[in-house]
């Protein structure tokens, strides 16, 4: 009896990909498959010479950058030196998840695609381009990809003879088994430890950085809290430049995991150690110390408070006995049911915990063993770096907009990590926070005279403070700033600062207030009105044009703000400015960086 084998490879930096990866694995699963799943940069490249079938899920991450953990596998796929032919025995698949809102939509997946075939992979199916835009999100392209994946891949690869399909309502065995201890262990470090050697922190090995101040930025009446916040990383190795990130991973509310642990009537207290349940991943996830407090699963691993994905129910489904709860469940989880969802759970944005509450009666049919199958892992969340070593050594500081807004629920929604932060009062004593640096996309020229121009609305100011702060102390003079916000003097975020170097002559200030005089006037407006300087700047002086900040329209405005300079000044047509835009972009003398 033969039993094939399914690798799924993805490459995920908010955890969707990495969500259908494994619900791809779980449909092998029902046919009789044996599957793993793996991040692509924790894979042994060298090994896919010996595979049969693979399928690869990949979004794309900013300017059309491959996500974190798949950098690695990148690089070496596209290195020169691999024959045509290496991958002459794979039989393999493309799926790609992407949002057409931005211009490098589903630019991984299509670049991987070409590659594969260039390599000699036989590929069974057309790349499937999923899309956050469409009606239905990307479940809209992925569910009919997955149907016809499965159509090809059966008749190449059928199950063993007799063997029928898991159905859908039977549980899958869970990935761990959860063994809890009778006493607590001795001695538990599941706090920080401080990395003792000379590397610099990482995801898995952060540095405990202490929070020298917290302060609001916006004025009381505003209706946005924005934090200007200070981190002390004094001993950490941490060595960054302006355009870098930190990243850092929230906590869970004190007050959702205790309500959680009595949904499920867990002890906070009690502690467990993991074993799997398959042989072929042995691996616990590194971030959970062995034995593990409730606590610390609860409070800083498991993302109760997020919005749940359609997975979620699918799971929860075959744990219902409850007739009620098992119709609205298995609705959810259906491709006809995803317009319900989206209406139930992501409109309103309800999250996984309030959705337990919403089915209590398989809420307390759950396994604990399941937990990890239920929940994913809290993601990382990336802030750009507000500061400059330079001016601020042992330091780093961030600008952050408190996330909190109303749905139809009762509750006010509230951003998992920004809250987490603005909480943090280091004046009640030392509060620390877990953290790494990475670098941005964003880079500034080195050479002295080359003037920059930077376009930062809002909290999208903030590389840009890094940067004239590097600059100025650098001598660097030529430095440019448009920035824009409601009112003058509500959030004019670092206004003190940029006056004073204004008056040392380290930049120029255009400013934009929008909500101050009758009509709204806006950074692309200011824009166009510098139409002299800015062609001066860029013509003559060869100037490097940076714009940041929230991915709605204000990117697509600059730029053709910027496109009407080139024609007004240079006198070109719209076709000669747009390539002139895109000459720059390819030169690195035009960068974005854009968040939604």
């Amino acid at each position: 009896m033969s039993i094939h084998t399914l690798l799924v490879l993805y490459g995920s930096q908010t955890g969707t990909a990495q969500d259908t990866a494994e619900r791809i694995g779980r449909q092998a699963q029902r046919r009789r498959m044996r599957v793993r799943v793996e991040a692509l940069d924790t894979y042994n490249v060298a090994n896919l010479i010996s595979e049969s079938l693979v399928v690869f899920v990949c979004a794309t991450t900013g300017q059309g950058d491959p996500p974190d953990n798949m950098k690695k596998f990148w690089r070496f796929l596209f290195r020169k030196s691999l024959p045509a032919d290496s991958l002459c025995r794979l039989d393999c698949a493309v799926l790609g998840l992407g949002d057409s809102s931005y211009p490098k939509f589903n630019f991984v997946a299509k670049k991987l695609y070409k590659r594969l075939l260039q390599l000699g992979a036989n590929v069974l199916l057309p790349v499937g381009l999923a899309d956050d835009q469409h009606d239905l999100g990307s479940d809209g392209v992925i569910d009919p990809w997955l149907l016809s994946f499965w159509q090809k891949t059966l008749s190449a690869y059928p199950p063993p003879a007799g063997l029928a399909p898991i159905r859908e309502e039977e549980k899958l065995p869970p990935r761990y088994v959860f063994h809890f201890l009778d006493e607590v262990p001795d001695k538990q470090i599941e706090h920080l430890q401080t990395p003792d050697n000379k590397a610099p922190p990482t995801s898995l090995q952060p540095f405990p950085a202490q929070v020298v101040f917290n302060q609001r930025v916006t004025h009381p009446s505003h209706f946005q809290d924005v934090r200007h916040i200070e981190f002390d990383i004094t001993g950490s190795n941490i060595q960054y430049n302006p355009g870098d990130v930190v990243m850092m991973r929230p906590c869970n509310a004190a007050e959702d995991v205790e309500q959680f642990c009595q949904l499920l009537k867990l002890d906070p207290k009690c502690y467990f150690t993991l074993t799997s349940t398959d042989s072929s991943t042995a691996a616990v996830p590194a971030r959970l110390p062995q034995p593990c407090s409730v606590r610390f699963l609860v409070e800083q691993f498991l993302d109760i408070s997020a919005v749940p994905r359609r997975s979620f129910f699918e799971l929860l489904a075959t744990f219902a006995t409850n007739e009620l709860e098992l119709e609205k469940l298995l609705e959810f989880s259906s491709a006809q049911g995803q317009d319900a969802l989206h209406s139930y759970c992501n409109r309103p944005r309800r999250t996984a915990l309030e959705v337990l509450t919403d089915f209590p009666h398989t809420t307390s049919e759950l396994s604990i063993d399941y937990l990890l199958d239920l929940f994913p892992e809290i993601q990382p969340r990336s802030f750009s770096i507000a500061s400059s070593l330079l001016q601020h050594p042992d330091r780093i500081q961030i600008l952050l907009a408190v996330v909190k807004y109303k749905t139809l629920l009762f509750k006010p929604r509230k951003g998992l990590c920004s809250s987490w932060l603005a909480s943090l009062d280091p004046s009640t004593g030392d509060v620390y926070v877990p953290l790494w640096v990475k670098k941005g996309s964003l880079s500034f020229p080195r050479d002295q005279d080359t003037p920059v121009i930077m376009v930062g609305p809002g909290t999208g100011v903030a590389p840009f403070r890094s940067a004239i702060q590097e600059r100025a102390a650098q001598g660097k003079m030529a430095n440019v700033l448009f920035f824009g916000c409601r009112s003058e003097s509500k959030d004019f975020y670092c206004r003190s600062e940029w006056e004073e170097k204004v008056q040392t002559g380290h930049m120029i200030l255009v400013t934009a207030f929008s909500r101050d005089q009758e009509d709204k006037i806006y950074v692309q407006h200011r824009v166009k009105e510098q139409s002299k300087l800015l062609w001066d700047l860029i013509s003559k002086k060869k100037a490097f044009f940076y714009i940041a900040g929230n991915a709605k329209q204000m990117p697509t405005s600059v730029c053709d703000a910027l496109k009407e300079v080139f024609q007004k000044e240079g006198g070109m047509s719209e076709n000669q400015a747009q390539e002139m835009l895109d000459a720059m972009e390819k030169t690195g003398r035009f960068q974005s960086e854009t968040w939604s």
